[in-house]
């Protein structure tokens, strides 16, 4: 039986995903005279890969034409059993206003799919939009993958292991990574240290092999050569992205560049997340200073 203090961490965390669905869901109307919204776009079609099913994104561009932006693709937290993307249209237009083309999708979920089609599902969202995005204002060459928790770590392994899109027969598209509060940077080292029973917990998951909890967890897939990424974590985060966080970066010392490393002291894991639909914070500018750090963005299209 749970403790009256896990009871109400867990009523408090339903109350704070309520207002999470809530407040990204509230006043989008207000930023439509600056956007354009295509929603509910195939990525995916049933049985493009056996045995996982039809899966949908939604892109949010800026209404003028005249440019190419840059891309971001985002994918929802949820523990990697939750979470849809309608949850996030209030984060695709914020970034459209500030001159992004956003793409946020969904992707196959626990338990009745694991993590590798999770990835593969994530690197088809990607080849997608590579093929794709310039008939919505954006620039392919520009391709930056990003998202919260569980979004996180499937945005930081397709960063660094390549093998996803050399099933998609293509190379990596990806530009750079913007990692918010990433869960599963080390699963290997945290589902050993967990050792909880066999198909319980995140092994729904990740499955109950150990060979698959090192294959999808990206601090073992880190080379030369790999996208330049930032991660932004909270300080009262969960102890085990924390953990996580700190092992990819000593990890990631031996290669280069090293990430951008944000670090926000008072914040827990949900309001991560959260902080987004305030288009003036800090973590606004930290993610479109990274975005906007190539040249070649807002290229004027031919006549």
């Amino acid at each position: 039986m749970l403790s009256s203090k896990r009871l109400r961490r867990c009523f408090i965390t339903s109350l704070i995903y309520g207002g999470l669905i809530f407040v990204f869901s509230f006043h989008t109307a207000c930023s439509l005279n600056r956007v354009t919204k295509y929603m509910d776009i195939v990525y995916m079609e049933e049985g493009h890969f056996e045995g996982l099913p039809e899966k949908r994104l939604n892109i949010f561009s800026p209404r003028n034409t005249s440019y190419t932006y840059p891309v971001m693709l985002f994918i929802h937290g949820g523990s990697w059993r939750s979470g849809k993307k309608e949850l996030y249209s209030r984060l695709g237009s914020r970034f459209a206003r500030r001159k992004v083309v956003m793409v946020i999708m969904d992707y196959p979920l626990a338990p009745e799919y694991k993590v590798n089609d999770m990835a593969l599902a994530a690197a088809r969202g990607t080849q997608w939009v590579f093929e794709n995005i310039a008939n919505y204002g954006g620039d392919p060459e520009q391709i930056y993958v990003s998202g919260h928790s569980a979004g996180g770590h499937l945005a930081g392994l397709i960063s660094v292991r390549d093998e996803y899109f050399d099933t998609l027969r293509m190379s990596n598209p990806i530009a750079g990574a913007a990692l918010i509060d990433p869960a599963g940077l080390d699963m290997y080292s945290y589902l050993v240290e967990a050792n909880n029973p066999p198909g319980t917990s995140h092994r729904r998951a990740f499955t109950d092999d150990p060979q698959v909890w090192k294959e999808t967890s990206p601090i073992y897939h880190l080379h030369d050569g790999m996208p330049p990424m930032m991660i932004m974590v909270g300080g009262k985060t969960e102890p085990s992205i924390l953990v996580g966080v700190d092992r990819f970066l000593a990890a990631h010392k031996s290669f280069g560049p090293q990430p951008l490393y944000y670090f926000q002291k008072n914040k827990r894991h949900v309001p991560m997340i959260v902080q987004f639909i305030y288009t003036p914070s800090r973590a606004y500018r930290w993610v479109l200073d990274f975005l906007f750090q190539r040249e070649g963005v807002q290229k004027k299209l031919p006549d």
